[in-house]
């Protein structure tokens, strides 16, 4: 089941990634990012209200401490994906997003199988391949940044939000998205860029996003309360190809040779890791 939920948060990180891409894309990122706090948050709120939960503050803070996380992982991954460099944007972000809840996990004491092993191995360079475009080489340092935060806050994010218990409910995943959304306005001032928006698409394309965010995240919660917070994360990590292939069926993106091979890799992951 644990593997199940996993899925089920990186097909919603892929959706949502794909369409505040989008959005960012033909507007602005940072108002994109910031509606897609908001809508994170309404839906969090909805989630929390419908299951009593007893959350400490120590849960209240590990909520938080992930919506740091979120909010900048998701904002600087928008402003790498805006300026047209996916190609190296989002295979750094996928990575660095599964090595660090690994790393935490494995430090807390958990200790996956053999199978689980070789799935985390078949992920990093699946997750890389899958989202590589072909002629990105001489570009690989201006978006490297980009990716690398983007990758450290969704690893902030998932090392953070595994520590949540069962019994504190929803109420820590919508501290997450508040302060989530606190965290773009606060880094979008700080950079010297607007984050009001003023334009249709980046409300409508950031809520959308923020409610599959919400999905996600809430899929990824209950996942890690289900089995090992390194399943999860390497598994939810693979969302990169979750936006490719949409990329590649909606927008009529083709696939190149590379990727095909990284959806393979992704593809062996999975069963490897449902397999142990």
């Amino acid at each position: 089941m644990g593997v199940v939920l996993a899925l089920v948060a990186a097909l919603s990180y892929g959706l949502s990634d794909f369409v505040g891409g989008v959005a960012s894309r033909r507007s602005s990122p940072w108002p994109v990012a910031l509606m897609c706090a908001v809508g994170g948050l309404v839906g969090a709120v909805l989630v929390a209200l419908s299951r009593t939960g007893e959350p400490t503050a120590i849960d209240l803070a590990w909520g938080a401490l992930a919506g740091v996380g979120s909010g900048l992982g998701g904002a600087f991954l928008y402003r790498g994906l805006s300026s047209g460099r996916m190609g190296v944007v989002a295979p750094v972000s996928g990575v660095g997003a599964a090595v660090l809840p690994v790393a935490v996990a494995v430090v807390a004491g958990e200790r996956p199988g053999v199978l689980v092993w070789c799935g985390i191995a078949a992920a990093l360079p699946g997750i890389w391949l899958v989202s590589r475009e072909p002629g990105e080489g001489g570009r690989l340092a201006q978006g490297l940044v980009d990716g690398v935060l983007a990758g450290a806050g969704f690893g902030l994010l998932f090392a953070a939000i595994g520590q949540v218990p069962q019994s504190a409910g929803y109420w820590p995943l919508a501290v997450t998205q508040a302060v989530g959304l606190v965290s773009v306005a606060l880094t979008a001032t700080l950079l010297g860029d607007s984050w009001r928006p003023r334009r249709a698409l980046e409300v409508g394309g950031g809520l959308v996003a923020g409610v599959l965010a919400t999905l996600a995240a809430l899929a990824f919660l209950l996942a890690t309360q289900a089995g090992l917070l390194t399943v999860a994360a390497v598994v939810t990590s693979l969302y990169p190809a979750v936006t490719v292939l949409l990329a590649a069926t909606v927008l009529r993106e083709r696939l190149g040779r590379s990727q095909l091979m990284g959806l393979a890799l992704c593809l062996a992951c999975v069963a490897l890791v449902a397999g142990g």
